[in-house]
């Protein structure tokens, strides 16, 4: 009994220093790097029957850990080219760069399992719009070329192995511009997408 007692209190011990050990390297920050599809919402006001291509995108995001729940996350990836169509025909292209700042609480005491749920803000500014020569001879139009909006997220990171991470993530962001005609407002336009990723983490 007593070498039973005794071999369990070494093994809980290992094991809690393993533990101590791993919870010792989870340094403050995280960087990860996800594939992201972006699926637009298409709503718009305007009666111009408004639609924006879905494509697959990159993201680099950088978090930083307050604490080991609390964590702030910034989500950035290179400008994207998108195609805008009108009743289903191509009228036009522009790029949109969607930077967003998200404020995270971490679920830490599932094992290697640790969901998060996020929420914050999204700046978008809209650039190289450019549009057919036929719709610029009928209509003049222009869009409000920057947007502000709320971000709201999900996501769990599975730990692999060291301070390797995989990652799974989906974001609900508010993208919306708002659309004239020879200088007077016809209506909103809101790409809202919802963007589903998935990638790979460091925490360092």
């Amino acid at each position: 009994m007593k070498k039973t007692v005794l071999a369990a209190a070494l093994l809980g011990a290992v094991l809690s220093s393993s533990a101590f050990a791993q919870q010792a390297t989870e340094g403050s920050w995280m960087v990860r790097a996800r594939a992201v599809h972006l699926e637009s919402s298409n709503g718009d006001s305007t009666p111009l029957g408004l639609t924006t291509n879905n494509k697959w995108l990159p993201e680099v995001d950088i978090s930083y850990f307050y604490t080991k729940n609390l964590a702030v996350e910034l989500i950035l990836t290179v400008p994207q080219k998108h195609t805008l169509y009108s009743n289903g025909g191509a009228i036009g292209t522009f790029k949109h760069l969607p930077p967003t700042l998200t404020a995270q609480y971490h679920f830490t005491d599932l094992g290697a399992f640790k969901p998060y749920l996020g929420a914050g803000v999204n700046y978008t500014r809209l650039s190289n719009v450019n549009f057919s020569p036929a719709v610029v001879a009928a209509l003049h139009p222009s869009v409000d070329k920057n947007s502000w909006g709320l971000a709201i997220q999900a996501g769990v990171d599975i730990h692999l192995k060291d301070n390797m991470y995989l990652n799974l993530d989906v974001k609900k962001v508010q993208i919306r511009t708002d659309v004239a005609s020879s200088g007077r407002k016809v209506g909103e336009f809101r790409v809202d997408p919802v963007l589903v990723g998935i990638g790979l983490g460091w925490r360092f």
